[in-house]
């Protein structure tokens, strides 16, 4: 009965959470446009269908999602599994953590791959660019930004490092990137880097960040624990503008041995 006690208790969690925008929506419509709904009851069973599915995803995060992130990251942050070799009284350094770094990466590309936002986002860009701009292209150049982010965030928790110092050369970098990158592409960079803390890629990061975070001596859940997902919200931004700028160059390229 504990699991039913919880659903019902994140269901209704969930209605709270809702209801504002339901208000907003049904009283845009009612009072400032003044125009009925159309297919009102479909509208009604979308919303039960969005709240059971948060209920569930929420349910499922605190489950799986978040136990599963921070176990692979104590897991892979033991003494005994990167140097077997050693006593337990040895300081590693940070090139002792290679797994973490790849385990990050891993993440960091498969998570956004599946992510449902990007994969709206990139859908859309191809039907208005009339196929300009290949979705699968546009994908993988995101989860390529959000790999190495990823990767250079848990670095940045091993070493203890000041996260602002990686984030202003970060911003210093997508300055510069913008300045020479195909006009077209810079809003859609701008938002790659948005779609990308959604809900599949959030809740792994952010579980791998804690978890690392309480395993890794000296480091602090609270100060060193958070702080990935900005790092998965810059990179893309970079690597979806390289894209842009290497096609770019290609076609210039091409159309000149053509001439």
């Amino acid at each position: 009965m504990a699991w039913l006690t919880e659903f019902f208790l994140t269901f209704f969690a969930t209605i709270r959470d809702v209801l504002p925008i339901a208000a907003i929506l049904f009283g845009l419509h009612y009072f400032v446009i003044r125009r009925p709904i159309p297919n009102l009851r479909r509208v009604l069973i979308g919303f039960i269908y969005v709240i059971i599915g948060l209920t569930l995803f929420l349910i499922g995060l605190e489950q799986a999602l978040f136990p599963l992130g921070e176990l692979m990251a104590k897991q892979l942050t033991a003494i005994d599994f990167l140097a077997p070799d050693m006593d337990s009284n040895t300081t590693l350094s940070w090139t002792d953590y290679y797994w973490v770094y790849l385990f990050a990466i891993a993440i960091g590309f498969s998570t956004t791959i599946a992510e449902p936002s990007l994969m709206a986002v990139a859908i859309k860009a191809s039907e208005v660019s009339g196929g300009g701009i290949n979705a699968w292209s546009l994908r993988i150049a995101v989860a390529i930004g959000v790999a190495l982010g990823i990767g250079l965030g848990t670095y940045r928790i091993v070493t203890g490092l000041p996260i602002h110092y990686f984030i202003i050369a970060g911003y210093i970098i997508v300055i510069i990137q913008t300045y020479f990158a195909p006009k077209l592409i810079i809003p859609l960079a701008y938002d790659s880097g948005g779609v990308t803390t959604s809900t599949v890629t959030v809740p792994l990061v952010t579980a791998l960040g804690l978890g690392l975070a309480e395993t890794v001596p000296g480091r602090s859940p609270l100060m060193d624990g958070f702080g990935l997902i900005a790092f998965a919200s810059l990179f893309p931004m970079m690597t979806v503008m390289a894209y842009a700028q290497l096609v770019d160059y290609w076609i210039k390229r091409k159309s000149e041995k053509t001439e």
